[in-house]
């Protein structure tokens, strides 16, 4: 018969042994670096910068593809290519890093207890980096004037963009906090990434006709 203290014992190393620890911050339970099977920070943050490159650079590459051949692949297909991209890096790197590639989004987490805040700033300066490589990559490939990226100036004035910004950055943030954080919304297992997907195509599909919106903080 084991001690409580042995029992106690037992029982931390089955969670270090499981990649399971209660972390300080707020106790939340984080996965540490205890294995070779264990995904640790970097891989994390590598995946963070990974994913948010090929998001902006496939986001936005096909913005300058439509403005430099006479719009032919049209509004419908940007929003598709942009809910698409988002979708694959989900599905490519959200067991690793948990698929944030937006500040927003990790700041979102981390204030409902489901991201330590330690990490926060790891994870923006990851995505702000994948993102700049990502625009370098683009300027490197489309040697054209800046015009030609279409940029992030407003339609109409700049105080509605900014008020519709809010608006539209909020609504991404409640559907993501909503479906990817709580067990209860969905019974089908990775619904939430088809929910999330779709929910860019419809954001940018009606805003960005008027007001070039953005809605995610790494693209501008």
């Amino acid at each position: 018969m084991t001690s409580h203290g042995e029992g106690i014992k037992e029982e931390q190393i089955s969670r270090i042994e499981k990649g399971i620890e209660k972390d300080c911050h707020g106790g939340i339970e984080t996965i540490i670096c205890t294995s070779p099977s264990i995904v640790c920070l970097t891989q994390k943050l590598i995946a963070e910068l990974i994913g948010t490159y090929f998001i902006i650079f496939s986001g936005c590459g096909v913005v300058v593809v439509n403005v430099l051949y006479g719009g032919k692949v049209t509004f419908p297909g940007i929003c598709v290519t942009w809910g698409l991209i988002v979708m694959v890096m989900i599905y490519s790197v959200g067991h690793i890093s948990g698929a944030h590639f937006n500040p927003a989004v990790t700041i979102c987490f981390a204030i409902f207890r489901r991201f330590p805040w330690y990490q926060v700033p790891s994870y923006i300066g990851a995505q702000l980096a994948g993102s700049l490589l990502a625009s370098l990559t683009l300027r490197l490939m489309f040697k054209v004037t800046p015009e030609a990226f279409f940029g992030t100036t407003p339609a109409d004035s700049a105080a509605r963009a900014l008020v519709s910004e809010i608006i539209i950055s909020f609504l991404l943030m409640f559907v993501i906090s909503g479906v990817a954080t709580d067990s209860r919304a969905v019974s089908v297992p990775y619904t939430y990434i088809y929910i999330i997907h779709i929910s860019v195509q419809m954001e940018i599909l009606y805003y960005i006709l008027y007001y070039n919106l953005i809605c995610f903080m790494c693209h501008t």
